[in-house]
C-alpha cells in the first residue's frame, strides 16, 4: 500500500537520510567550498539533518537557509531545529535571484525529467559569482535492479514487457550530460565528481522490505502499473534475487555524481 507524504517523511528522516542521502553529502562535503560564505541555501532539503552539520562548519557569522520539498518534510525539519537550538531557517518559498554565496541541491530523488530545473534553480538563486554543488546518481546506478526488473516485467507480461526498464536505463544522465545542463544553465567552471556506492541486502525479502526501495525509489520506476501489477513485480524480484544469488547478500550501485560550478 501506498504510504501517505507524512508518512514518507516519517521515513525520510529516520532511514532514507542514513542509508542514502549520507552517500551523496559526503562527496558535498568533500568538494563544495565553504570558504568566505555569507549565506547558503540548500534544496531539497529533506528533514533538514545535512543543513544542521553545514550550519555547524560554516560559524556564527553566516545564515543558512533551506526549502524543503513538502509541508510534512518542514514540519520535521523545524522541529528538530528547535530541538538542536538551530537558527537554520527552513521554509517552501521561492527565494529571489542572485541571493546566496552558495547554493546546494539535493536532486538524489529528483526525476532525470526535471533535473535541469532544478540547475537552472539553483544557478536562479546563486549570486555571481557564487558556487552551486548539485548531488545526483548519475548513468551506470542501479544496473544490478533493472537487469532484474527487466526480466521479471518481460517474463510476466507486465507492461511493456520490459520497455519501461530500458528506458529507466537511458533516462538516466551521463557525466557528459550533467555537464551540459551545468553549462546550459548559466554555470562556468563545471566540475563533476563521483563515487561509486554499494548497498547491500542479506536476501530478496530484505531487498523487498526496505523503505529506500519500496517507499522512496519503486514508485518512481514502476509509475503507470496497476497496483497488484506493483505488488507482483515487487513479489517475482524478490524471489528472483534468491534464485540467482542463492545464500549470498545482493548488492546493486549507485553512481553518485557531484555537480560543481560557478555562476556568471
Amino acid at each position: 500500500m501506498a504510504k501517505t507524504q507524512r508518512e514518507l517523511a516519517f521515513l525520510r528522516d529516520l532511514y532514507i537520510t542514513d542509508d542514502w542521502t549520507r552517500r551523496f553529502t559526503e562527496l558535498a562535503d568533500k568538494h563544495v567550498d565553504l570558504k568566505r560564505v555569507e549565506n547558503l541555501l540548500y534544496l531539497n532539503a529533506g528533514t533538514g539533518s545535512h543543513c544542521f552539520e553545514l550550519r555547524e562548519k560554516l560559524g556564527d557569522d553566516a545564515a543558512v537557509f533551506a526549502s524543503c520539498e513538502n509541508e510534512d518534510l518542514l514540519t520535521i525539519a523545524r522541529d528538530k531545529a528547535i530541538a538542536l537550538r538551530s537558527d537554520v531557517d527552513f521554509s517552501t518559498i521561492r527565494f529571489e535571484d542572485d541571493a546566496f554565496d552558495v547554493v546546494i541541491a539535493d536532486a538524489s530523488f529528483v526525476s532525470p525529467s526535471e533535473l535541469f530545473a532544478l540547475i537552472q534553480e539553483s544557478t536562479r538563486v546563486a549570486k555571481p559569482g557564487g558556487r552551486v554543488g548539485v548531488m545526483i546518481p548519475a548513468s551506470g546506478s542501479f544496473g544490478e535492479i533493472f537487469s532484474l526488473l527487466w526480466e521479471v516485467m518481460f517474463n510476466e507480461s507486465i507492461g511493456r514487457n520490459g520497455a519501461e526498464t530500458e528506458e529507466l536505463v537511458t533516462q538516466l544522465p551521463t557525466v557528459a550530460n550533467i555537464e551540459k545542463m551545468a553549462h546550459g544553465a548559466g554555470l562556468t567552471r563545471v566540475e563533476t565528481r563521483s563515487a561509486a556506492e554499494v548497498f547491500e541486502y542479506d536476501d530478496g525479502a530484505a531487498f523487498a522490505a526496505s523503505p529506500l526501495i519500496i517507499d522512496f525509489l519503486m514508485p518512481g520506476w514502476l509509475n503507470g502499473l496497476e497496483e497488484n501489477e506493483k505488488e507482483q513485480v515487487i513479489d517475482k524480484l524478490a524471489q528472483l534475487i534468491d534464485d540467482e544469488d542463492g545464500p549470498l547478500s545482493y548488492r546493486f550501485s549507485v553512481k553518485a555524481v557531484l555537480l560543481t560550478g560557478t555562476k556568471l
